[in-house]
């Protein structure tokens, strides 16, 4: 099968990594379907050498991915939430939202940002595909569309004053369809702003394991610029966020409707500086994720051995694309806790290592707990300050 960039059609010719067949991240099994067949798709990453996005091929359509009983909710984090609050405030001062504009989030999860669009008594409206979390944001008085977004979704509805997209955009395959989208939903006056894993910090600090199959796409500056030109947007300016372990927010409006600030063309050099658009970027890229699978399975034997019970912590789906990677399973890493409790009693896809509930540390008293969602280190330094922490990424780290 000849496989072809998502935005320009390219023939896809350059392999960056391929971290092997993998299930996909958010597919938590239950204990009956343990002993079913579970199946895996190719995890292989490549970049575009025409317009410089790099990309998964398409092995799994988005309603396979983005089941109802899609298991991520975005309000068990205390930070991220903070995040969406400081995040709405500063939107309201500077674009004098009120009661007679309108917001859209699209991919708005479980309410979490909007809670506080709503709390304002600003009109708004979240757009999310997955049943149980529009459920959840429905009980915060949200009005929620349970679909995924495109265009033809985006002229059936009320052009909004502000339209956001936070860690949206890398999961969909057709990506020039939803920024179109994104295009016809905006007023003429109106204000785009899309969150989303900078490529750049990716390759800095071997993050390798933010690949997997719900992430189609990992975006650059440039080649989301030239994604969002082909729909007649700008980007007038950008800033850099410690979120997802480095994320920019991309601020777009209709072409020639607004001035561009110097931070867009400060981060376009850096990137050009940096080659990440062409192979030369990646050339160590591959052998620093093989350095890092290495030194973790070393570092669980070795505890192993000194019969020190090592836990994980938070079942991120980036967890499962560490430990599939790495080959780890419940000889080295036992269980896993976390917070959410639609992953709960629940089994790691690959890995079958089971989840418990965060009480189960003061049953089992562990020694180490492996910190699976590392971006959210910090969070979880203040909530587990009796137990020695460590992360994988960019390097094995211990957190005393």
């Amino acid at each position: 099968m000849i496989k072809k960039c998502r935005h320009c059609s390219e023939k896809l010719g350059f392999e960056i990594i391929d971290l092997g067949n993998q299930p996909p991240s958010n597919n938590y099994l239950s204990k009956d379907q343990l002993d079913g067949r579970e199946i895996t798709y190719p995890l292989v990453l490549y970049l575009c050498n025409k317009c410089g996005l790099v990309q998964l091929p398409e092995t799994l359509k988005p309603k396979e991915l983005f089941t109802e009983n899609y298991a991520y909710f975005s309000s068990t984090s205390d930070s991220w939430c903070q995040h969406a609050k400081d995040f709405v405030e500063k939107a309201i001062k500077e674009l004098s939202l009120n009661k007679n504009s309108f917001v859209v989030e699209i991919a708005s999860n479980d309410g979490y940002l909007l809670q506080y669009i709503k709390g304002k008594e600003i009109p708004c409206l979240g757009i999310e595909p997955t049943t149980a979390t529009a459920n959840e944001s429905r009980k915060k008085g949200i009005e929620t569309i349970e679909q995924f977004f495109g265009s033809d979704l985006a002229k059936s509805l009320r052009k909004a004053d502000l339209v956001i997209a936070n860690n949206v955009i890398a999961h969909v395959p057709d990506i020039n369809d939803f920024v179109k989208g994104i295009s016809n939903i905006l007023k003429e006056d109106g204000f785009a702003s899309i969150e989303f894993p900078h490529l750049f910090n990716l390759l800095k600090f071997n993050q390798f394991d933010t690949i997997y199959h719900e992430h189609y796409s990992y975006l650059s500056l440039e080649s989301f610029r030239q994604i969002a030109l082909k729909s007649n947007l700008d980007i007038i300016n950008v800033e850099k966020l410690n979120t997802h372990g480095g994320s920019l927010r991309v601020w777009l409006t209709h072409t020639n409707k607004s001035s561009i600030n110097k931070n867009v063309n400060n981060i376009l050099e850096i990137e050009a500086a940096n080659k990440i658009t062409s192979p030369e970027g990646f050339k160590s890229f591959r052998k620093n994720v093989e350095k890092i699978k290495y030194s973790l399975i070393k570092y669980l034997i070795n505890e192993k051995e000194k019969n020190n019970l090592v836990a994980g912590y938070g079942a991120a789906a980036k967890g499962n694309t560490l430990l599939n990677y790495s080959g780890v399973k419940v000889d080295l890493l036992e269980f896993i806790v976390d917070r959410a409790k639609s992953k709960q009693g629940m089994y790691m896809p690959g890995s079958h290592i089971p989840i418990y509930d965060i009480k189960a540390l003061k049953s089992y008293k562990p020694d180490t707990l492996l910190v699976l969602p590392w971006n959210l280190i910090n969070e979880i330094k203040k909530q587990q300050k009796n137990y020695k922490l460590v992360t994988s990424i960019p390097n094995l780290k211990v957190h005393s």
